[in-house]
């Protein structure tokens, strides 16, 4: 889940929701407009975490933003229902005003052969583990709590005791502080309430992850000083 803080499954979450899915025959729509086309290591987020959806809605880097653009993907099992259905009742008639728009579709269309020609879903196997090593690095820090990520992805808590993982008074808004002096010192972050999301363009380099977690780092430390100079705020 991206804009909900960041948040990872547990190893065994999605194999068990899909057990019970599969059994009571409920329909799985995996939600890929964040970890499609190769921010997680994989084409799809659906591949790295092993899923199998029935389902699967994709934007944004489906033209890398340039234009708009959605897709909805469906299995062989469900074009037949509605195929079925279509002959039995009428044609199913459903779409938007601009769907399948020729111009954005050929943007969508060159973007995904661009990927495919500068092999970005390798480059992002290549730098995604410098990405998470960077964030593993802030881990037990003083004022941070969960660090996690996958890919291109990732988080970084922060809480009032790193060694209990006590949270700040949410009315403080720690984190959009943080994010504050992290713009001051050049560097644009995503506060979710206490937890920082890191989503960089999958092109960047190692020098640039590293002036990255230097602004970020530099920006903590602001935050730090900020904290402590407020009474019974001050991290543990």
């Amino acid at each position: 889940m991206g804009a909900g803080g960041v948040l990872t499954p547990p190893k065994t979450y999605f194999e068990k929701v899909q057990a019970v899915l599969k059994k009571y025959d409920v329909l799985f729509i995996a939600d890929e407009v964040i970890c499609g086309f190769h921010r997680t290591g994989n084409t799809w987020g659906s591949n790295t975490y092993n899923l199998k959806p029935d389902i699967l809605t994709c934007a944004k880097a489906l033209s890398s933003s340039y234009l708009p653009i959605a897709g909805v993907l469906i299995t062989e099992p469900i074009f037949k229902e509605l195929m079925k259905g279509s002959a039995e009742v009428g044609n199913w008639g459903h779409g938007y005003t601009y769907s399948g728009h020729p111009v954005s579709s050929a943007v969508a269309l060159e973007t995904l052969k661009i990927y495919e020609e500068m092999d970005l879903v390798g480059r992002v196997r290549e730098i995604g583990p410098y990405l998470q090593a960077k964030l593993a690095a802030f881990r037990g820090q003083e004022m941070v709590g969960e660090v996690a990520g996958v890919g291109m992805l990732g988080v970084i808590e922060l809480v009032r005791d790193s060694k209990t993982g006590t949270p700040f008074d949410p009315a403080l808004k720690v984190g959009p502080h943080l994010a504050e002096r992290a713009l001051a010192h050049g560097l644009v972050v995503r506060a979710m309430g206490d937890r920082i999301g890191f989503a960089p363009p999958l092109i960047i380099g190692r020098a640039e992850l590293d002036e990255l977690f230097d602004k970020f780092a530099a920006a903590l430390e602001d935050t730090r000083a900020w904290a402590k100079s407020r009474a019974g705020t001050a991290p543990a």
